[in-house]
């Protein structure tokens, strides 16, 4: 009997230092804390102050351009049968971009094509639109604003019946980087 209590005196032994090398070495749960941020920025927004405007012009028989620039003073360029006449009104669109602060912005002008003039004779196709500043720059929003121009070429037919042609409203759209 000596033996059976000698072994159970080690086991009861061995149980206590299990028992006591778990609490030992368990270790309460640890934890750490963070913060979730977000910053909401100012509205990117385009106004349109001024419509583009080629101004008068003329065609004889052959088919022809007008090259509008994208300026606060547009120069027109013609082409082919165009003559350009004094009078009326030239404009290039003028748009005010207002954000962010020295953000930057990039620009979507219409696509060729898509931008149709109407009037008394044969639709006229305005194309090649282009900005200032240009697409490939895009822009920089300096003081939290910027003026927007944008001008087109008018491809117009030979003989084009004379009256005033006018577009739906087309669409220039600016997005921040």
């Amino acid at each position: 009997m000596t033996k059976m209590k000698q072994i159970t005196k080690f086991f009861a032994l061995a149980i206590v230092m299990i028992a006591f090398s778990a609490t030992t070495f368990a270790q309460p749960g640890v934890s750490a804390t963070a913060t979730a941020t977000a910053t909401i920025l100012t509205p990117l927004a385009i106004l349109k102050n001024v419509d583009m405007s080629f101004g008068n012009l003329a065609v004889n028989a052959t088919p022809g351009t007008v090259a509008l620039s994208a300026a606060a003073l547009p120069t027109r360029t013609p082409g082919g049968g165009v003559t350009l006449m004094t009078g009326g009104t030239v404009t290039a669109a003028n748009f005010t971009v207002t954000g962010l602060v020295d953000a930057t912005y990039s620009i979507t002008l219409p696509a060729d094509g898509v931008v149709l003039l109407t009037g008394p004779g044969t639709d006229i196709a305005a194309n090649s639109f282009v900005s200032s500043p240009t697409v490939a720059a895009g822009g920089i929003l300096t003081g939290g604003s910027e003026i927007l121009y944008v001008g087109a070429t008018l491809t117009i037919a030979g003989s084009q019946a004379f009256g005033v042609y006018t577009s739906l409203a087309f669409t220039v759209t600016v997005n921040y980087n």
